[in-house]
């Protein structure tokens, strides 16, 4: 048996952690510039607060109905996370836990008994509740894809299911897909969603009952396969496969900007501080990256058929080894970045990305250069000096000190776990 525990509005949950005062009102959370809303307690859904709509299309309705606000802290969200984690695996040991996003892990629970599955659900439940003050929702079943699905429904139903479902007998499963339209299911996205109803496969029950070779033919071959297996109680995605660094081939750091930016050296700054993010990222799952590209988006107005944007201008660069050292990636992105740059032109976003991804273990050594062990020494310890602070405390002298340029956050909440001079004060 499978289990997934899932926060519930989890960046909402974090900011109320430290804010009792809000525990039971209306809360939302803006991305990058305070763009849009990423976050939303229950309290703000039943207002009629949309996900991932802009956040000045729904501040009309926010401020009538007194929704607190807050620009993403990534910096807090990312320290409870791991808190959260690091209660599961002490709870049933790290070999038994998949960590598969910021908000949700995957847990093992094949030495169980199933009669005590919803008693061991709960326990988890309540210990990662009282240990981090983080609200989370369980689902219990078979495989991954059916444990999803059980999540979805304690988490739909809470008034009910107390934020715990566990389907372990037959019936239960049957009834579940039965009632869940194909495109709430892990895995089945809106195009492959709308596809599925043409065909009147409308529910995951209709789904499961579709022949393997159906699926291999209509239903993106393997993957569609793994599906069918999956919600016919077939483990088809085991522990581990859902975060490989193999199966990453491409990481990305890009942002808007606060404000127009016209000057080269902020240009440069942004660029530079975003290659030390994917840099890190890389790391993070022991890669090397073999190509890298820089972009940058103007203010220029360009007409699609949706909406007016700005203008992408891009420039990429076969590294000479593959590797995921800062200096290296900000000293191959830095040309890169002066080649777009158009004097007296304003821009908006930047970012970087790197591809080619390669373990790090399989790098071809050069003859004639040095080794890079010393590098490799110096990467670890900023790693470790940033974590542990949660920021880019240590960083290189072309990431800039000011940074003007930086995203708008005008709702920002103190770092309370990482940073001495912001730890919640009690009155």
């Amino acid at each position: 048996m499978k289990a997934i525990v899932d926060c519930n509005s989890f960046y909402c949950s974090c900011e109320r952690v430290f804010r009792p005062d809000i525990k039971e009102k209306p809360v939302v959370v803006l991305s990058n510039n305070d763009g849009c809303i990423i976050s939303r307690s229950d309290e703000a859904k039943k207002f009629g607060v949309g996900m991932a709509g802009p956040y000045f299309q729904a501040k009309s309705l926010i401020e009538k109905h007194n929704i607190e606000v807050f620009s993403s802290n990534y910096n807090l969200y990312g320290d409870m996370s791991r808190r959260v984690m690091s209660t599961l695996k002490e709870y049933l040991g790290e070999e038994n836990v998949e960590v598969y996003s910021v908000d949700e892990a995957f847990v093992d629970l094949s030495g169980f008994d199933p009669k005590d599955l919803r008693k061991i659900a709960k326990e988890m439940k309540e210990r990662v509740e009282q240990w981090t003050g983080v609200a989370v929702s369980v689902g219990v079943a078979p495989t991954k894809t059916l444990a999803k699905l059980a999540n979805y429904i304690a988490k739909k139903h809470k008034s009910r299911t107390e934020g715990v479902a566990v389907l372990e007998a037959e019936e239960k499963l049957a009834r579940a897909l039965k009632g869940i339209g194909v495109k709430e299911l892990w895995g089945v996205g809106g195009r492959s969603a709308k596809k599925l109803e043409a065909w009147n496969i409308k529910t995951a029950w209709d789904l499961r009952n579709m022949p393997e070779e159906w699926a291999r033919k209509h239903l993106g071959g393997v993957v569609g396969v793994r599906l069918i297996k999956e919600l016919n109680g077939e483990e088809a995605i085991v522990m581990g496969d859902s975060n490989t660094p193999e199966s990453k081939r491409m990481i990305a750091t890009t942002r808007m900007f606060g404000s127009t930016v016209k000057e080269l050296s902020a240009i440069k700054e942004a660029v530079a501080t975003y290659a030390a993010r994917t840099g890190e990222k890389l790391r993070r799952q022991h890669s090397a990256a073999t190509t890298i590209q820089v972009f940058v988006v103007s203010n220029e107005k360009v007409e699609s058929t949706y909406f007016k944007h700005g203008r992408t201008y891009a420039a990429h660069q076969v590294l000479a080894s593959p590797t995921s050292f800062t200096n290296e990636l900000i000293a191959a992105a830095m040309p890169l970045a002066e080649s777009l740059y158009q004097e007296g032109m304003g821009y908006k976003k930047a970012g970087v990305i790197l591809s080619g991804i390669v373990p790090d273990t399989s790098i071809q050594a050069n003859l004639f250069e040095p080794q890079k062990g010393i590098g490799r020494f110096l990467m670890e310890q900023i790693d470790n000096i940033n974590f542990s602070m949660r920021g880019d405390v240590v960083k290189f002298a072309a990431s800039g000190t000011t940074r003007n340029w930086k995203m708008r956050q005008e709702f920002h909440s103190p770092r309370y776990t990482t940073r001495w001079n912001e730890l919640c004060e009690v009155k």
